[in-house]
């Protein structure tokens, strides 16, 4: 049976065009009415999906895959703002960014020396323009094909910030066993730590209201980003939601930057910000 949906109700149009039979007296009438409320309710659909939407990229020599992730991006139709930020870069990265001087869908903040990725990611939620962000690297590990599933919990009301997890199903590469412990066991101390249920706490794909996040004070230069933004996501009682997502990691022969240290590091992130702020 074909229906309408409209606001969050599916009405028959078997019905509906009766009803507008009865009402007009004209089957050309009936036609018409049905047929603008079709499109109509297409292109409310389409206008929810396409959100206000900046796609902040943090980058650090990137050379080899920067014109094909924002090729990737601009290919989902769903950003409004595709924000790099280069984190002072020394490979060809900064001459291939000039080529975007006269794009208007791409804007390119750049620093001199590299402050790490942290520090990139709050530069771009600071600058970004849009009611909303998402934060896409730029090594290919994170398919843009994802974002419709981390828009669709906003769109349906149930969720303040949206994370693509690695461990819920979704298709992924089967690599860097040691890595996916080390964040199963960070993801697990979040959990303790913040009473929550969260599969994966670093992941990359990080989906949120803007003046949100704004509002909270985040000081993290490098990897620990994740961890920070969680803590002071879930201490602050946000509704956080998770959905599956395709992964395709990268090994450190191929430019993984992500080091043992950093897991150190966002064991304290997580236990400092457990009582401070």
């Amino acid at each position: 049976m074909l229906m309408i949906h409209y606001n969050n109700t599916f009405y028959p149009i078997d019905l509906l065009s009766k009803l507008i039979f009865r009402i007009t007296g004209s089957p050309r009438m009936t036609f018409s009415v049905l047929f603008f409320s079709i499109i109509l309710t297409a292109t409310l659909k389409v206008e929810r999906l396409l959100m206000d939407l900046t796609v902040i990229i943090p980058v650090l020599n990137e050379e080899k895959t920067l014109k094909e992730i924002i090729s990737r991006v601009k290919a989902t139709n769903l950003a409004s703002e595709i924000l790099v930020v280069d984190d002072g870069s020394t490979d060809g990265t900064k001459e291939i960014l000039k080529g975007y001087a006269s794009d208007p869908l791409v804007r390119v903040i750049t620093s001199e020396k590299n402050e790490g990725k942290g520090a990139a990611v709050r530069k771009g939620i600071q600058h970004a323009r849009c009611e909303y962000a998402i934060i896409q690297d730029a090594d290919l590990e994170y398919d843009p094909n994802c974002y419709p599933k981390l828009i669709k919990p906003i769109e349906d009301g149930v969720a303040d910030v949206v994370y693509g997890s690695r461990f819920l199903g979704g298709a992924r590469r089967p690599i860097l066993f040691w890595n996916m412990v080390a964040n199963r066991l960070l993801t697990f101390l979040t959990n303790i730590l913040y009473n929550n249920i969260l599969s994966d706490m670093e992941t990359g794909y990080k989906l949120f209201k803007v003046s949100m996040i704004r509002d909270i004070p985040l000081h993290a230069h490098s990897f620990d980003f994740e961890p920070e933004f969680t803590a002071k996501v879930l201490k602050r009682g946000f509704r956080l939601y998770e959905v599956p997502i395709e992964f395709t990691p990268r090994y450190y022969t191929e430019g993984k930057k992500i080091k043992a240290r950093d897991g150190f590091i966002a064991v304290w992130t997580l236990i400092k910000y457990r009582f401070i702020d």
